[in-house]
């Protein structure tokens, strides 16, 4: 099996070398595209408009400066050859992606693009707390990673579906188990914009957050949920994003 690893974090990234653990758990033949800088919060947005640069860092390291949608295009079309990749992991990324961060996260669209080039596809992320938010519990990921996704592409990974997997902040013995859920909704209260000066008097403002707006309680059986009360998240995403129920109404509607 080929696995095409990348993340948003940046090719130095500590998650970045969990993730290569995983893949080797898995396989032998293991490639490495990732940006060249961090790109977390980019989306799934695609250079267009500036070149892209590459970068072989070590063999079959590479380093691209541009996004992760970039970077899977790039090992795909590109590095990989003529042998495609049959499996993507995107990850593993400092700290969760639950909930909205679906529609943020550089890690999502990085194992989305996989989905989208026909291969099967999963963003992996570890949550960390106040605690840990300098030492991620890595170790935690590397235990649930591998057995997770060998049991999940037994079981067939529908062709436009990504899996979205989310591992606790704790240790693994202290992981009660593994949840399949849907994805979560938090209160908005918690985007905050934090303004301040530069040295010369001149504003600049900061996108923030305010934690106590995130600690609602969580709706049951959500990722959000899942990850409050320990267990590893896997939520299946799937790329067509249409609401069947409202193309009904609006059937109706507009005729």
């Amino acid at each position: 099996m080929r696995i095409l690893c990348t993340n948003d974090d940046g090719i130095h990234a500590p998650g970045l070398q969990v993730v290569e653990q995983i893949a080797r758990s898995l396989s032998d033949d293991v490639w490495i595209v990732a940006p060249e800088l961090d790109q977390s919060g980019v989306s799934h947005s695609l250079s267009l408009n500036d070149p892209l640069r590459l970068r072989e860092v070590s063999p079959r390291h590479f380093a691209v400066r541009g996004t992760p949608t970039d970077c899977v295009i790039m090992g795909a079309r590109h590095i990989l050859g003529d042998k495609l990749p049959d499996l993507v992991l995107s990850g593993v990324n400092k700290g969760r992606n639950v909930a909205e961060d679906v529609v943020y996260s550089g890690t999502i669209a990085g194992a989305l693009e996989g989905t989208i080039l026909g291969f099967p596809s999963f963003a992996l992320s570890q949550e960390f707390s106040i605690e840990t938010r300098n030492a991620p519990l890595w170790e935690t990921a590397l235990k649930f990673g591998p057995d997770i996704i060998r049991k999940v592409i037994g079981a067939g990974v529908p062709r436009n579906t990504v899996i979205n997997v989310n591992f606790p902040s704790c240790m693994p013995e202290d992981v009660k188990g593994i949840r399949i859920t849907r994805q979560g909704k938090r209160n908005q209260g918690f985007l905050k914009i934090d303004r301040r000066h530069d040295g010369r008097g001149n504003p600049y403002f900061w996108i923030g957050f305010e934690r106590a707006a995130m600690m609602d309680a969580p709706a049951e059986g959500t990722d959000l949920a899942a990850l409050a009360a320990r267990y590893v998240s896997v939520t299946p995403l799937r790329l067509d994003r249409t609401d069947e129920a409202f193309s009904e109404a609006l059937t109706a509607t507009l005729k």
